[in-house]
C-alpha cells in the first residue's frame, strides 16, 4: 500500500504576535473594529507571515485542468471536450480568470494536471502552460478508482514541484476540468460523513433531471468504493487529478508560509483534504467567497471558515479568489499605512 509522507506545516499560533498585531489595529484613527472584517484580515495576514507588518508580494494564479472518467455517465451538462477547449481560452487569455489577473497585475500559469488531449505538444507556444500531466483524464470512478495509489501520489507531488521555486507569497489556485463538480461532492461526503445529496449541486448548469440523475450516479460510486476512507484513499477513489494536484500545491505552500486565496467548491475541497493530509493546512488560508453550490456550506462549515464575499459566484477559475484579492491588498495597506491616534494628534483609543 502506497501512503503519502506529508511536510511539516508551521503552526501560525504566536500570541505575543497576535496581541502586538491587534494593539497596532486598534490605535488607527477610527474607533474599534470600525472596519470590521477587513481588521481581522489583517490580522489574519499579519499572523500567516509572522509579522506586524504584512505584505502581499508577486502574487500568483495556478488554474489546473484534467479531465473525469465519471463524465461518461452524463453527470455533467457539458461534454468533456469543454475542458480542452476552456484550456486554450485561457492559454489565448479569454477566460474570465485572465481578465481579472491581468487587471490586477497576477502573474497565471495554467497547469496541465490530466487533460484529456496533447495540449502538451503546444507547450512552446505557450509559456505559460506546464505541463504536468499524469495520465488523459482520470478513470471511470464507477467501475475503479479515479486513480492507482500511485498515479495520486504523483499528482500531489506534481503540485508540491509546481510551488517549489515560484515567485510570491499569496496564492490562488483556480481548476478547470468538466465533472469536478461530481469530483468535490463526493470527497465532502467520504470525508465531511454527510449524504451525498447535501453535497451536489446543478455543477455547469443541470436541469431537474440531470440532478437526480447525477445524484444516482454518485451515490453508487459511494457504494462501489465504501472502504475509501482515509483521506489518501478517498483521493485516489473518488478524486481527480487536478484536484489531487492541487492539494499538493496547497501543502508546499503552507509548509512554505505563502498565503492561500482560497476560491470556491472545488478548491475548497482539495484544501479540505490538504488539511487532513498534513494538518495545519488550512491556518494560511483566507475563503473569497461562499458559492452558490450547495455542499460550499458544508465545506465552509469543516474548515471553520468564513467567506470574505458572498455574490452567486460559481465559475471556478479561481476567479472569486481573484475578485477578493484587492481585499486583501487593502487589509495590508491598512495595518501599514493607516495613522495612528498619537501620529495624527487625535483624541481617541490609543494607550
Amino acid at each position: 500500500m502506497i501512503t503519502f509522507t506529508a511536510p511539516t506545516i508551521p503552526s501560525i499560533n504566536n500570541n505575543n504576535l497576535k496581541l502586538q498585531l491587534q494593539k497596532i489595529i486598534d490605535c488607527k484613527t477610527k474607533p474599534l473594529g470600525a472596519l470590521g472584517r477587513i481588521e481581522t484580515l489583517a490580522l489574519q495576514l499579519g499572523m500567516i507571515q509572522g509579522t506586524t507588518s504584512p505584505q502581499i508580494c508577486e502574487p500568483q494564479i495556478l488554474v489546473f485542468a484534467a479531465d473525469h472518467g465519471l463524465t461518461k455517465h452524463g453527470t455533467s451538462a457539458y461534454p468533456s471536450a469543454v475542458t480542452t477547449q476552456m484550456v486554450y481560452n485561457f492559454l489565448q487569455g479569454g477566460a474570465a480568470i485572465n481578465v481579472l489577473a491581468r487587471q490586477h497585475g497576477i502573474e497565471l500559469k495554467v497547469v496541465d494536471a490530466g487533460v484529456d488531449s496533447d495540449i502538451g505538444a503546444d507547450i512552446n507556444a505557450y509559456p505559460q502552460l506546464l505541463d504536468y500531466k499524469v495520465r488523459y483524464g482520470s478513470r471511470d470512478a464507477l467501475v475503479e478508482t479515479a486513480m492507482t495509489e500511485n498515479e495520486c501520489l504523483t499528482a500531489i507531488k506534481n503540485g508540491m514541484k509546481v510551488i517549489e521555486g515560484l515567485a510570491g507569497n499569496l496564492l490562488i489556485v483556480g481548476e478547470m476540468g468538466i465533472g469536478n463538480t461530481s469530483a468535490a461532492s463526493l470527497l465532502l461526503a467520504r470525508l465531511g460523513d454527510l449524504a451525498i445529496d447535501d453535497c451536489i449541486g446543478r455543477g455547469t448548469g443541470l436541469d431537474d433531471a440531470g440532478l437526480t440523475h447525477k445524484c444516482h450516479v454518485l451515490t453508487q460510486v459511494l457504494e462501489r468504493h465504501h472502504d475509501a476512507k482515509t483521506p489518501f484513499s478517498a483521493l485516489t477513489a473518488l478524486g481527480g487529478l487536478e484536484i489531487a494536484t492541487m492539494v499538493g500545491a496547497f501543502i508546499q505552500a503552507a509548509s512554505e508560509r505563502r498565503i492561500l486565496l482560497i476560491d470556491g467548491f472545488i478548491a475548497s475541497s482539495a484544501l479540505l483534504v490538504a488539511d487532513r493530509l498534513a494538518a495545519g493546512v488550512a491556518q494560511y488560508a483566507i475563503f473569497a467567497h461562499h458559492s452558490v453550490e450547495p455542499g460550499h456550506v458544508h465545506l465552509l462549515n469543516l474548515l471553520n471558515a468564513e467567506p470574505l464575499l458572498d455574490m452567486g459566484l460559481r465559475l471556478g477559475e479561481g476567479s472569486g479568489a481573484a475578485l477578493a484579492y484587492p481585499l486583501v491588498q487593502s487589509a495590508c495597506a491598512i495595518i501599514n499605512e493607516m495613522a495612528i491616534f498619537s501620529d495624527a494628534g487625535i483624541s481617541g483609543q490609543e494607550k
